[in-house]
């Protein structure tokens, strides 16, 4: 086998892999968990039901995978021009309004964590967060942050991050099923308004 026959035997495999998560992230996010068997997931990604097997080792594993990568991709959006140096309420303002920004935009990935919360699945990896050691993100970070100064409300991280994060999410979905209609100017009152949710 030449390099070209491998690079595109490489190029294959991965074009399935990607088949088959983009097929499971429609699947659950349309249909739930238990509305995605593994079986009707090989079917709508085009590839055999045992091809699955070859790249994760069973739906847990899959389901969990879509997730981690999701969230990755989340964190990676609201990072994108983050200002480091600037105020909490300007670092703040720019992590809600970029994921408001992309939840719009990706409607199925919202969907697909909204089914993974709403389950065993989420249920356990909120366990898991809560119980490791030392986690750290910019994000939690910049909630200690203005729990220190006093700028947020005494409550607990978790209660302060719903109180955030809760009506972002729920304004996305109305927007996304048609309910309202988000623009920029909108999206700049909504982001200030939890905001204010959180502050002395």
């Amino acid at each position: 086998m030449d390099k070209t026959d491998k690079c595109e035997k490489a190029e294959k495999c991965c074009d399935k892999r990607e088949l088959i998560i983009q097929a499971a992230l429609e699947l659950v996010a349309e249909q739930g968990f238990h509305g995605a068997p593994m079986a009707m997931i090989a079917e709508k990604a085009g590839v055999g039901a045992g091809t699955i097997y070859r790249y994760f080792e069973n739906k847990d594993d899959l389901i969990r995978w879509i997730y981690k990568n999701v969230e990755e991709r989340f964190v990676e959006v609201m990072m994108q021009g983050y200002p480091e140096n600037g105020a909490v309420r300007e670092r703040l303002l720019h992590i809600g309004t970029e994921l408001v920004r992309h939840l719009i935009r990706e409607p199925l990935q919202l969907r697909f964590v909204e089914q993974f919360h709403n389950s065993p699945y989420g249920v356990d990896h909120r366990r898991e967060k809560l119980f490791s050691e030392g986690r750290k993100d910019v994000i939690s970070d910049l909630f200690q942050e203005a729990l220190q100064q006093q700028i947020f409300k005494p409550l607990e991280l978790a209660i302060l991050f719903s109180l955030f994060f809760g009506p972002l999410v729920d304004i996305c979905r109305d927007h996304i099923l048609g309910f309202i209609k988000l623009d920029d100017a909108l999206i700049e009152q909504v982001v200030g308004a939890c905001w204010d949710a959180l502050r002395r």
